[in-house]
């Protein structure tokens, strides 16, 4: 019996693409253009080029453009440079919002991968550190983030935003207990280092990688205290999306009727799938995951 493969996500491999051809999610405005994070690319890109490929939808629209899913800022930095082309990552399925919701912030794991990237392209740490405006000790820091840590506990953390104290405290831990504490991590959506070592002081001898000595013999009043008011902020947390949950729903059902409206009007379809293509794949996916009675909308309707 053939076992069943797991189709790519990507292509293997990376592809040069006209940046004019790139439709992006949305606009870069003038505010933006001031913010740090822009400044902050800008220099990363002047000084060792671009490290992170482009990702585009893999298919072409009627007018011969791709969908771009990440890399709007570094786009527009590029064609405000004068740059024509770029590289670019080809993505096999159009999850555009999905996957724009994952990397819009630089997560700490994916900061580290650039690093590691930009090293091994030959910038030095100096260089690195003048173009990400920080200290060199950060980018040493960053470069040995995940000594230690498995490749199952860094696929679950890599897109949240995770104290780099709590990969210390991983780090104390067997591989299981990693992927264990991480998923943990994960359900209560709490990445802090007060947290982990909260999960570390409840792991047993066996799934600690050092001498349990290391560990405290005894639970102390600050670390009740601790636990006490990080249980307390999860029960409030809890309380608040309780009482929204009636009225969250009630919305929920209105801008659904709505927007089936909206996508079912042929000619508000095909106006939308010729002009923004990105905000009615969002209409259908979102009429998808409501829709508890109709078929899914595998296409757009203009389609």
């Amino acid at each position: 019996m053939t076992p069943n493969r797991i189709a790519a996500a990507f292509e293997a491999e990376l592809v040069m693409l006209p940046l004019a051809a790139l439709l992006p999610l949305g606009q870069v405005t003038d505010v933006v253009k001031t913010s740090s994070k822009y400044q902050c690319i800008a220099r990363s890109i002047e000084e060792v080029g671009l490290v992170e490929p482009l990702v585009v939808y893999r298919k072409v629209d009627r007018r011969g453009r791709r969908l771009l899913l990440d890399g709007n800022l570094r786009r527009a930095i590029l064609m405000e440079k004068g740059h024509k082309e770029a590289k670019c990552l080809l993505a096999q399925d159009d999850e555009a919002f999905t996957y724009n919701k994952r990397v819009n912030r630089l997560a700490i794991v994916q900061e580290h991968f650039m690093i590691i990237r930009a090293l091994e392209r030959g910038v030095s740490e100096e260089k690195l550190a003048k173009a990400l405006d920080v200290d060199i000790a950060h980018v040493k820091r960053r470069r040995k983030l995940l000594n230690g840590i498995c490749s199952e506990a860094t696929g679950l953390l890599r897109d949240k935003s995770v104290n780099p104290v709590t990969f210390d405290v991983l780090r104390k831990m067997k591989p299981v207990r990693q992927i264990e504490a991480s998923k943990l991590m994960v359900s209560a959506s709490n990445y802090s280092s007060s947290y982990a070592k909260a999960l570390l002081t409840a792991t047993k001898d066996c799934d600690v990688k050092r001498a349990p000595a290391k560990l405290p013999a005894v639970i102390t009043s600050a670390d009740l205290a601790l636990l006490e008011r990080e249980m307390k902020t999860v029960q409030q947390d809890l309380k608040a999306v309780e009482a929204a949950y009636g009225s969250d729903m009630l919305h929920l059902v209105i801008a659904t009727r709505y927007v089936s409206k909206l996508v079912d009007d042929p000619r508000i379809a095909r106006y939308l799938d010729d002009n923004h293509p990105e905000i009615l794949k969002e209409f259908c996916a979102i009429l998808s995951a409501t829709s508890l009675d109709t078929p899914e909308r595998s296409e757009s309707p203009a389609a």
